[in-house]
């Protein structure tokens, strides 16, 4: 019977894991194809604001219908309510919404390069709130392994800086609206993410659930900013689909999936495992650059790319051993 159940789990734990790779290999592909797929199809007119609002929109519509689909739409409305979606996906939804406001802030005042790096320690933050928040141990070779993905993140960031000049300015103006901001968005996008994982995986909230929670926060946070924005003035003015194509519904459909996809990558293997996912991603932009533009990949991403092979490899091998308790 013990055998049997092990059985059981072992290939229980087996599918899981081929779902969290799948997820993990689209979401990487989301990541990578979105800059070029946006420019393509996405018109400089395009109002941006409206351009986010239809991705959430878009988002919530394909998570009510994942639901549906897999039959626990019926469940989750009946146990709804209001204090547990709160606690579950509002506070995330808000550090969201104001670490989106940090970013704007620090990419007008620092050069694109220094952004890029600082903007990668988001992936330790989130380590480290996974840690503090759920207890989930880093051994010694995934501690390695998060600093070679920081390496691999950070020459990524220059050989895309380098191509790109470095702008001036005040020294305490980059410091106070350029460098402290970037590393506060980095630490709330940390703790969001561990935040999330926790909701997900001890609250059991559904990831579906979580995506349509905090696009909704998320949407009403943006509304509410747009108002006295330019961007609102604009709608106002010239309509919500100003400069819109029937072509720019690719970016905001493939932008929603990729936020459907993030949830489930967090849920199923935790906000560390989307950091590899993301800085993976900017190889994947490189080669799709290269195959479709052209332009050849840099040094730096020649490098990098074992580097993040590496940390994907030796994160994965080597897991926090977890000592099983005495029957």
């Amino acid at each position: 019977m013990a055998t049997t159940k092990t059985q059981k789990s072992t290939r229980s734990k087996e599918k899981t894991d081929t779902w969290v790779w799948l997820y993990s290999v689209l979401l990487t592909l989301q990541y990578g194809a979105q800059p070029l797929i946006s420019k393509r199809f996405t018109r400089r007119e395009v109002i941006v604001t409206s351009f986010v609002l239809m991705c959430e929109i878009i988002k919530v519509i394909c998570a009510l219908y994942l639901m549906a689909k897999d039959g626990s739409l019926k469940k989750v409305y009946n146990d709804w309510n209001l204090v547990g979606a709160l606690t579950a996906s509002g506070l995330p939804a808000v550090i969201y919404a104001l670490q989106n406001i940090l970013l704007q802030i620090s990419y007008k005042n620092l050069d694109s390069l220094t952004f890029s790096i600082l903007n990668q320690t988001k992936i330790l933050f989130t380590a480290f709130f996974t840690y503090l928040i759920l207890r989930h141990k880093q051994s010694i070779q995934q501690i390695g392994a998060l600093f070679l993905l920081i390496v691999a993140a950070v020459l990524l960031s220059i050989g895309e800086g380098s191509s790109k000049g470095s702008s001036g300015g005040n020294a305490d103006q980059k410091l106070f609206y350029g460098i402290i901001p970037v590393l506060v968005a980095s630490v709330l996008s940390g703790l969001a993410s561990a935040l999330c994982q926790w909701a997900s995986q001890v609250k059991k909230h559904s990831s579906y659930l979580m995506t349509v929670e905090m696009s909704f926060v998320g949407s009403m946070c943006l509304l509410l900013i747009s108002s006295k924005s330019p961007d609102g003035e604009a709608i106002r003015q010239r309509g919500f689909f100003y400069g819109w194509t029937p072509l720019t519904l690719v970016p905001v459909i493939l932008n929603a999936l990729g936020g459907i996809l993030v949830g489930l990558v967090t849920s199923h293997a935790g906000g560390v495992r989307k950091g590899f996912v993301i800085v993976s991603a900017l190889l994947v932009t490189a080669l799709l650059q290269f195959i479709f533009e052209g332009k050849p990949p840099s040094l730096y991403c020649l490098v990098a790319l074992p580097l993040v092979v590496c940390s994907i490899s030796i994160h994965q091998k080597y897991p926090y051993p977890v000592k099983k308790k005495e029957s």
